[in-house]
C-alpha cells in the first residue's frame, strides 16, 4: 500500500494525484512529437475535470501555466501562448502602502474631516452653506445611530462650531423641512378618505338610478297586466 507520506509534493490539489502522474510520464516520454500530442490531450483532461475555469477569461492560457507550473517547469513541448518561468508565477507582489491617516476628531473620522476642510475651503457662499447643513445632518444621524437616541440642533451647532473656529456654522430649524413628510402623507390621506366618500356617493347615486329603471320595468309589467 501506498501512502500519501512516502509520495512526492502535490503541487496543485486541484487537479488531484492522477493529473500529476500523467505530468510525470509526459516528462519521462523522450519523442517529442509524442509528448506535444499528450499534452495537449492532457490540456483537455485538465479542462473537463475544472469547468469551472471556461467562464475565466483565456482559461487555456491559465491551464497552460498550470501543466507547466505541475511539471516544475521541466516539460520540453510547445505551447500556443508564451511559456511561463518560476519568477514570473511565483513573484510577490509589492507591498501597498498603507494609508496612514490621523483625524484630529476620531469620533467624526477623517471622511468627515475632508468634508469640512472642503466645506471651508469652498468661496461661494451658497454652497457653503450647504455643506454646512449636509456636515450637521451627518453628524445628527451618525449621533443617532451610536447612541440610540436624538441629539438637540444647539449641541451640534456648538460641536461643529468648535471644531472648526467658528468657520461654518449649522444653521437649526432648517433641517426640519425633511421630516415634515407625515403631515403631507395626513393631508394626501384626508383627500384619499374624501375621495373614497365620493365614490360611495356616487354608487349610491348609480343604485338609485337602477332602481328607477326597476320600477319603470315594473310599471310596464303591470301595464301587459
Amino acid at each position: 500500500m501506498e501512502y500519501n507520506t512516502t509520495r512526492n509534493h502535490l503541487i496543485m490539489r486541484e487537479y488531484g494525484r492522477n493529473i500529476q502522474k500523467m505530468v510525470e510520464f509526459l516528462l519521462s516520454i523522450k519523442d517529442k512529437e509524442q509528448r506535444q500530442r499528450n499534452a495537449f490531450a492532457l490540456i483537455e483532461l485538465m479542462g473537463t475535470l475544472n469547468p469551472h475555469l471556461r467562464n475565466v477569461e483565456d482559461f487555456r492560457h491559465k491551464l497552460w501555466d498550470h501543466l507547466f507550473l505541475i511539471s516544475d517547469f521541466k516539460l520540453d513541448v510547445e505551447s500556443p501562448y508564451p511559456i511561463p518561468t518560476r519568477e514570473s508565477l511565483k513573484a510577490k507582489p509589492d507591498p501597498l502602502p498603507y494609508p496612514k491617516k490621523y483625524p484630529e476628531f476620531r469620533h467624526i473620522g477623517k471622511n468627515l474631516e475632508m468634508v469640512i476642510k472642503k466645506a471651508i475651503e469652498e468661496e461661494d457662499p451658497e454652497k457653503k452653506e450647504g455643506f454646512t447643513q449636509c456636515v450637521g445632518n451627518y453628524m445628527k444621524l451618525a449621533y443617532a445611530n451610536w447612541h440610540k437616541e436624538n441629539v438637540h440642533d444647539d449641541a451640534i451647532r456648538t460641536e461643529l462650531s468648535a471644531i472648526t473656529d467658528s468657520q461654518l456654522q449649522y444653521q437649526t430649524g432648517l433641517g426640519s423641512a425633511s421630516f415634515s413628510s407625515g403631515d403631507n402623507y395626513r393631508s394626501s390621506g384626508s383627500g384619499g378618505s374624501n375621495k373614497r366618500k365620493n365614490f360611495q356617493q356616487g354608487s349610491k347615486f348609480k343604485g338609485g338610478s337602477n332602481n328607477n329603471k326597476g320600477n319603470k320595468h315594473n310599471k310596464y309589467k303591470n301595464r301587459n297586466k
